[in-house]
């Protein structure tokens, strides 16, 4: 196994000057180095091969001890030293100080097809940034991780990737429920993979410091190494990046809203600095349209993070960078247009969105109304999203209300709660849905291609997740194959996946890990 190694972040950037490795501040310095724990048996679980490609990796590579080895922390691989990152954050929108990669340990940068990675081990031990906690991750929230990573992936929304996932061998205590009832459970390790790993809580430690020196240096760093597009100096060149920055991070919201996806712990600690989903945790789908649904118990009462919000918190954390880089900047002006841009964008930006899961291509005024009542009606009664709309494109421009209804219904969750007042506005949508259509001059079967290529037949369900889970527990790991088999192809009908094309089971309603979820992992 050959790996292109390269150490721009640690090479470039300021290391921390004790490589003690206890819970502490660290003053002026970028990244600590540490050491991953050393697990007492490791065992691949699965491996994803197109990862291994996109970083040089062959199958036969990852069939190796080697592989094993170094992916589960158990050698440190040549001409390498494993650092954890020093970073802060906003966390439920309160300042929380130094965060830092708690148990995350970076391996090495690497070089492949000219594209640049960062690899990450999740779960191999303590680092002076764990605080109170021990480093580990257990199996649950590793399984979730590497599933999610790649079926964001494939999706089509910007996301980190998920190598491998193993186990470690030894078990780790865990609260699951914060209720005072802790377990040992699994210990397992996934390594990550993404252009870096630098946050927006990575500039604010600095801000918060007061260090402009240091500021100065991972912003010019960051630029230098991953938006290699700005070419400008000086003030303008920190405002092209926060601009390019606002950009990514709006995009990647639009997607998150388009597939129905909430990530559930959107502190700036969590915030990619390439507009990528990271930090899977307490994530989940939308099973019925509710945008105040949050998947997080931590949430559960604010609802800070709930479905509806995300494009407004994505605002306030990059109200948070903003701040942080008015230190390089010295002028707020140029920072709050870039802001006060965003939100008219992402209201353009997402009605063009909602016309392409609606099948329209030809914009009209009136298409703001009719996505604003199609979300309205949504809400009435529980509704599946994904089902709803994957069904919609099934729709014909000549078909009557009452046919195209026979053809939606299914995704509601009990046809019972359909009033007559409610049955009266869903005919009267898709009356007014039937006209729009015929104003488009794309056949039926081409909308309907063009539709499904943006509402997936299949997501990860989080009780999808907890099947898989349960049975890896038992030391079954089949379902997590099929689950990362199907996952590769959410837009494709895959006939013999059909059985997970189905609204959440009643079992599942208030089941653990099945509706809410917590930080515990």
């Amino acid at each position: 196994m050959k790996l292109h190694i390269q150490n721009n972040f640690t090479a470039e950037l300021p290391a921390d000057s004790s490589e003690i490795n206890t819970p502490r501040q660290v003053e002026k310095a970028c990244f600590s180095y540490v050491t991953p724990k050393q697990p007492s048996n490791p065992l691949l679980i699965h491996a994803s091969t197109e990862v291994g490609d996109l970083i040089g990796l062959s199958p036969e590579d990852i069939a190796s001890n080697d592989f094993l080895n170094t992916f589960s922390g158990k050698r440190i691989y040549p001409n390498t030293k494993p650092y954890a990152l020093a970073y802060a954050g906003h966390q439920f929108g309160n300042w929380a100080g130094q965060l830092g990669d708690g148990r995350a340990i970076n391996l090495t940068e690497v070089v492949h097809n000219n594209q640049s990675f960062t690899l990450q081990l999740k779960g191999a031990g303590p680092t002076p940034y764990s605080r109170t906690a021990d480093g580990f991750a257990v199996l649950r929230s590793s399984i979730r991780e590497h599933l999610c990573a790649e079926a964001m992936h494939y999706l089509g929304v910007p996301t980190t990737r998920s190598l491998s996932l193993m186990l470690s061998g030894d078990e780790v205590l865990r609260d699951i429920l914060y209720n005072g009832n802790p377990a040992y459970e699994k210990g397992a390790i996934v390594c990550r993979v993404a252009p870096s790993f630098i946050r927006f809580g990575s500039f604010e430690l600095f801000y918060a410091r007061n260090d402009r020196a240091n500021l100065k240096s991972l912003t010019d760093f960051t630029i230098k190494h991953h938006f290699p597009t700005i070419e400008s100096e000086g003030i303008e060149k920190y405002l092209d990046f926060f601009q390019e920055v606002t950009n990514t991070t709006l995009d990647m919201i639009i997607h998150w809203q388009r597939v129905g996806f909430v990530h559930g712990v959107m502190n700036t600690d969590n915030m990619s600095i390439h507009g990528l989903t990271i930090d899977y945790g307490p994530y989940g789908w939308l099973e019925d349209y509710n945008p105040n649904w949050t998947p997080n118990t931590t949430d559960r009462q604010n609802k800070r993070y709930r479905f509806g919000n995300q494009p407004e918190i994505a605002l306030w954390n990059l109200y948070k960078l903003a701040n942080a880089l008015y230190l390089l900047i010295n002028d707020a002006t140029p920072l709050e247009s870039i802001l006060n841009a965003y939100s008219v964008d992402y209201q353009k930006k997402y009605l063009d969105m909602m016309r392409n899961k609606l099948g329209l291509n030809i914009e009209k005024e009136e298409d703001a109304i009719l996505v604003e009542r199609l979300t309205e009606l949504l809400q009435l009664v529980e509704t599946d999203m994904t089902i709803f709309f994957r069904n919609l494109s099934t729709i014909k421009k000549q078909d009557t209300a009452e046919i195209a209804f026979e053809k939606i219904k299914i995704s509601f969750y009990n046809e019972k709660d359909l009033t007559e007042f409610i049955l009266n506005n869903w005919c009267n949508w898709l009356d007014y849905y039937s006209k729009r259509l015929q104003q488009e001059t794309v056949t039926d079967e081409e909308r309907k291609e063009e539709m499904n290529a943006v509402n997936p037949k299949y997501v990860l369900r989080n009780y999808m997740a907890q099947l898989s889970i349960d049975a890896a527990d038992k030391g079954d790991y089949s379902m997590v194959n099929e689950l990362f088999e199907l996952l590769k192809k959410p837009y494709h009908e895959q006939p013999d996946f059909e059985k997970w094309f189905a609204k959440r089971p009643d079992w599942a309603r208030d089941k653990v890990g099945c509706s809410m979820l917590s930080c515990s992992s």
